[in-house]
């Protein structure tokens, strides 16, 4: 690996370890590749923790449009990330558009705002989590990812609403809520109830809603899995997690509104191990 994709792979493992860990079942020239596109999505998924505005959250998503657009690593000062992502997406042919896609629905993570529906959610899913496992896939096997893209759509949504699920209460203390208001009117309850943590049983059918939105997706993304081509498979590792992580949510192994749901790391390691070689 470049060192700076060396760079990359240092910020996946510290912030995203289940990510980093399914890498490591990717073939060794393609990682570096990977940990780019990783990285790059930990740093703009970590860019509300690291401001008190919006505006500063927005100028940044902005530097990042147009360190992109240039297409210069030298534009950027030098920046890891994006010299590793910028050699990637040359090498490898990778969309503009899913960047700029995926910049776009980072903004929302800047505000208060609430989630309006369902479809939006999924939406949400899919320009994150669902267009990082596409490209992956581009940079495993660019001919195969074409038929699959579907997989990536559930794939992505099962592992983000699994992940939003887990985040709940960091995002409660923001003052924030992922849940939809059409889901959370429909069990009963409202989003400023559940950030104050007031209506513990609405709170709880609301989680369940969820819960069973990402089992969905989970079901939708195994049904079709089974033709999954063993070269995308390291694309797809970390949906391996997902319902784990789910059935930790949903047997009240954790308060959902206090404690980030987790796995031991044995559980995480022989997941990933036995998708990695048996597949779904």
């Amino acid at each position: 690996m470049s060192p700076a994709e060396t760079e990359a792979l240092a910020i996946v493992r510290q912030a995203d370890p289940d990510r980093y860990l399914a890498t490591l079942y990717a073939p060794v020239a393609r990682r570096g590749a990977l940990f780019s596109l990783y990285a790059f999505n930990a740093e703009i998924g970590a860019v509300r923790d690291r401001i008190s505005q919006p505006l500063p959250g927005e100028v940044r998503l902005q530097w990042w449009r147009d360190v992109l657009a240039a297409g210069d690593p030298e534009a950027a000062g030098g920046h890891p990330v994006t010299t590793a992502l910028i050699e990637t997406i040359r090498a490898h042919r990778l969309p503009a558009a899913t960047f700029e896609n995926m910049l776009e629905a980072r903004i929302f993570d800047l505000y208060d705002d609430p989630m309006p529906s369902r479809t939006d959610l999924e939406g949400y899913c899919g320009e994150t989590a669902s267009a990082l496992i596409q490209l992956c896939a581009l940079v495993l096997d660019v001919e195969a990812a074409g038929r699959t893209a579907a997989l990536a759509g559930h794939a992505g949504c099962a592992q983000a609403i699994a992940g939003l699920l887990r985040l709940l209460p960091i995002h409660r203390r923001r003052g924030q809520c992922y849940i939809p208001l059409d889901m959370l009117q429909a069990v009963g309850t409202t989003r400023e109830a559940l950030i104050a943590g007031e209506d513990r049983e609405g709170a709880a059918r609301a989680v369940a809603a969820m819960t069973a939105l990402g089992r969905e997706h989970l079901a939708a993304f195994r049904e079709g899995a089974g033709a999954l081509p063993g070269s995308l498979r390291p694309a797809y590792l970390p949906v391996a997690l997902a319902g784990a992580y789910l059935d930790r949510i949903e047997r009240g192994a954790v308060d959902p509104l206090e404690d980030i749901a987790a796995i031991s790391p044995m559980r995480r390691h022989w997941l990933l191990l036995s998708h990695a070689m048996r597949g779904w």
